[in-house]
């Protein structure tokens, strides 16, 4: 089965920093974009960053860039996304995606991500 599972959320002071993490199984991992799209409560899915299959980086918001960064492990299937920072607009609950290659744009759609995973709750608060 194919699985993209989060974990690491919880709750953070506002310029904290916390790791989540994407482990992935059941498809072709390394041939894959790795991307995290957030979706804070009452506001649409909002696309944050993706690494394609060839690490290239695409931020799909300024609000994360110098902030936030995605790393991703071929070997062990895990994409981990790095968030230092954080501040209350980033309070979210954060999904993992996958896609064919590449990163490519990002319009809202769960179409444009072919696998997705249940997200993880990141809670910025003092």
């Amino acid at each position: 089965d194919v699985q993209l599972q989060a974990s690491g959320g919880g709750l953070v002071q506002p310029g904290g920093s916390l790791r989540l993490s994407c482990a992935a199984s059941g498809f072709t991992f390394r041939t894959h974009a790795m991307t995290w799209v957030r979706q804070a409560p009452g506001k649409e899915r909002e696309g944050v960053l993706c690494a394609s299959y060839m690490d290239g980086i695409t931020y799909y918001t300024n609000a994360v860039k110098d902030r936030f960064m995605i790393y991703r492990d071929n070997a062990k299937n895990m994409a981990t996304l790095q968030m230092n920072n954080l501040k209350p607009e980033d309070m979210a609950t954060y999904y993992c995606a996958a896609r064919v290659r590449y990163c490519g744009g990002y319009s809202g759609s769960p179409s444009d991500f072919g696998l997705w995973g249940r997200g993880t709750l990141v809670t910025v608060s003092s």
